[in-house]
């Protein structure tokens, strides 16, 4: 446990497994009172949660309504909000010319609309206390663009363009914005892919393998911690050197 973290309270959307569910447990081990949301697996999210440090909330991060109700909550049982991490992100990967509205619509609303949704209800807090840390997970789609993922590079790019805007506006309120940019990672999302895929993305990555959720965690729980309190608008690139 770490007295850096003893004290904070935390939000993490898409908490119950992945990536959130590591930062989620990095966070509580350290200390911290967690909060994270999940759609629809219950028995994911009990897998984490305790029900008194670590809370799980069903929540759709798509829903201004569900948002604010959350974040309500959250400082209703544990008085503060500190961290924020927009983790929760969906992928519908297909071509332009094959792509719906509906591919389009659900990943700009999960990944980019509910970053807003969450940050608009946890700002006002964070001003009011001047301090408070928030790490938008996004992705390296989102940096260099990948063919399939137009809707989710959109979505990816859209985070670190709201990260850098963010920054400026609440840096003298000492509270820091960054982004996390990541590569392939071995989570259920990755998991999907064809053998083919990806043995031609371990190709293109120099370290010769995909990260594991946890080390990402312990990256992101440095950008959320004191020691980088110095560090705002930046985008932390993690990807094993697939896009030097």
């Amino acid at each position: 446990m770490s007295e850096a973290f003893s004290d904070k309270v935390a939000i993490v959307t898409g908490g119950s497994r992945g990536i959130g569910r590591a930062i989620v447990q990095a966070l509580a081990r350290e200390g911290a009172k967690v909060a994270f949301t999940y759609v629809q697996n219950k028995a994911l999210a009990d897998e984490v949660a305790n029900g008194e440090t670590i809370l799980a909330f069903q929540a759709d991060v798509t829903s201004f309504d569900q948002a604010k109700d959350l974040v309500k909550q959250v400082k209703e049982r544990f008085g503060r909000v500190d961290i924020l991490v927009n983790n929760a992100g969906i992928t519908r990967d297909k071509l332009l010319a094959l792509m719906s509205e509906k591919d389009w619509d659900d990943v700009i609303d999960t990944n980019l609309k509910g970053a807003f949704n969450l940050t608009k209800q946890v700002v006002g807090l964070m001003l009011r206390q001047r301090s408070g840390a928030i790490l938008n997970v996004t992705s390296i789609s989102g940096i260099v663009g990948m063919p399939g993922q137009v809707n989710y590079s959109s979505s990816k790019a859209g985070m670190i363009g709201f990260t850098k805007a963010l920054a400026k506006e609440i840096a003298k309120a000492n509270v820091t914005v960054n982004a996390l940019a990541l590569g392939f990672v071995e989570t259920d999302m990755t998991g999907v892919l064809n053998a083919e895929y990806r043995t031609k993305a371990l190709e293109q990555i120099p370290l010769g393998r995909f990260a594991k959720a946890d080390e990402m965690a312990e990256i992101a729980l440095f950008i959320v911690s004191p020691k980088a309190g110095y560090m705002t608008g930046q985008v932390v690139q993690v990807d094993g050197g697939l896009a030097i």
